[in-house]
C-alpha cells in the first residue's frame, strides 16, 4: 500500500511579500502582479502560478530595472 501527496494539501506559492499596493500602472507594488492575477491566484492552475512566478514577474522586474522603476 501506497501513499501520495495531495497538492490539495499543500500551501500555495505566492510572490506576495505583503506590500499590496496597485500603482498607477496596475501592478502591484510589491509583487508586480496585475490585480486580475492577485483576484485569480487561487483558482489558476498550479502551472499557470508557476510561469507567472518564473517567466512573467521575472520580466517584468527586468523591464523595471532597465526603466529606472
Amino acid at each position: 500500500m501506497g501513499f501520495f501527496i495531495s497538492s490539495y494539501n499543500r500551501p500555495q506559492l505566492t510572490p506576495c511579500i505583503s506590500v499590496c499596493n496597485l500603482r498607477d500602472d496596475g501592478l502591484c507594488e510589491g509583487c508586480l502582479r496585475t490585480g486580475d492575477e492577485i483576484s485569480n491566484w487561487g483558482s489558476m492552475a498550479e502551472s499557470e502560478r508557476l510561469r507567472v512566478m518564473f517567466e512573467v514577474l521575472p520580466e517584468r522586474r527586468a523591464r523595471e530595472e532597465c526603466s529606472g522603476g
